[in-house]
C-alpha cells in the first residue's frame, strides 16, 4: 500500500503524525512524504542556526533527515514559499492559486499510486491558515479524482483523553487513536532532525510546565486519524486497507 502524506511545512509530518508514518512503514506500507514549502517563513533557531536567507535550504536538509528517521520511501517537495510570520504571530497560507495547488496534488497522487492520502485536519490543528489550505486542497483533489480517488485521512482527530488537546481538530472526531510508543524513538529522532524548530517545539509546553522542557519530553506518544473520504457511515465499522494495517499492529483503538 502506498501512502502519500501531504503537509504544509517541514516538521508537520513528524510532530503531527510521525509515529503513524513510522508504524505504517514498519507494517510494509510505502510512505511518500510531500511538503508544500521549505518552511522559509519559520523560526531560525534560538540561538540562530542560520541566516533567514538560508532557512529554506537548512530546513529541507532537516526534513530529509526526518523522513529517513521515519522510514519514508520517498520525499517530495513542492516549490511554494512559506510566508514570514507577521506581527503578533500572524500566520498566512502559502498560495492564492488554489487550482494550481490541487492540480499538483492530483499529479502527486497519480505519480505515487497512493491508495491513501494523509493530510492536515479541517481546523488546521491550531488554526494555521496553511494547514487549512492543505486540507482543502486534499479534499478537492479527492473530489477531482472521483472513483480513482484514494482514501482521505486527516491527522489529529479529536478524542477525549488526548495528552495535548491543543493540537486536535475540534470538528473532526477521531476514528483511530494510535499508541505510537513502540516507535517513539523514531519519532523523537525525526523531531531532533528539525533543529531550527526546537525552541518552537518546547516553548508553549515549557511555559505550561513552569520549566524548560527538552524536545524528547514534548513528543506525543498518542496520535489520531479521521477518515474523511469515503465518509464513515453512522453505526458502521471502520473497514479499509489503512485501518486494517494499523489495527494489525495491535496499537490502535477504533473509536
Amino acid at each position: 500500500m502506498d501512502v502519500l502524506a501531504f503537509f504544509a511545512h517541514p516538521d508537520d509530518e513528524t510532530m503531527l503524525c510521525g509515529g503513524t508514518l513510522a508504524l505504517l512503514a514498519q507494517q510494509g506500507a510505502r510512505v511518500h512524504i510531500l511538503i508544500a514549502t521549505r518552511g522559509e517563513g519559520g523560526e531560525v533557531g534560538d540561538p540562530p542556526i542560520c541566516e533567514r536567507a538560508e532557512l529554506g535550504r537548512v530546513r529541507e536538509q532537516e526534513l530529509r533527515c526526518a523522513a529517513q528517521a521515519l522510514g519514508a520511501a520517498q520525499l517530495l517537495l513542492m516549490d511554494y514559499i512559506d510566508p514570514t510570520v507577521g506581527p503578533n504571530d500572524q500566520l498566512f497560507p502559502f498560495t492564492e492559486d488554489f487550482d494550481a495547488l490541487v492540480g499538483e496534488l492530483v499529479g502527486a497522487i497519480r505519480a505515487t499510486g497512493a491508495g491513501v492520502l494523509l493530510t492536515h485536519g479541517v481546523n488546521g490543528e491550531y488554526g494555521h491558515p496553511a494547514h487549512r489550505l492543505a486540507h482543502q486542497a486534499a479534499a478537492q483533489a479527492v473530489a477531482r479524482l472521483g472513483p480513482k480517488a484514494p482514501l482521505l485521512y486527516t491527522v489529529m482527530g479529536h478524542f477525549p483523553d488526548s495528552p495535548y488537546p491543543r493540537l486536535l481538530n475540534p470538528d473532526a472526531p477521531a476514528h483511530l487513536v494510535i499508541d505510537v510508543t513502540p516507535v517513539l524513538e523514531q519519532k523523537t529522532q525525526a523531531a531532533l532532525c528539525h533543529k531550527t524548530q526546537h525552541s518552537l517545539f518546547v516553548r508553549r509546553r515549557s511555559e505550561e510546565a513552569g520549566r524548560r522542557l527538552t524536545v524528547p519530553e514534548v513528543i506525543l506518544p498518542v496520535e489520531s486519524l479521521t477518515r474523511v473520504w469515503p465518509p464513515v457511515e453512522d453505526g458502521r465499522a471502520l473497514q479499509d486497507p489503512l485501518a486494517a494495517l494499523l489495527v494489525q499492529s495491535g496499537l490502535v483503538r477504533v473509536m
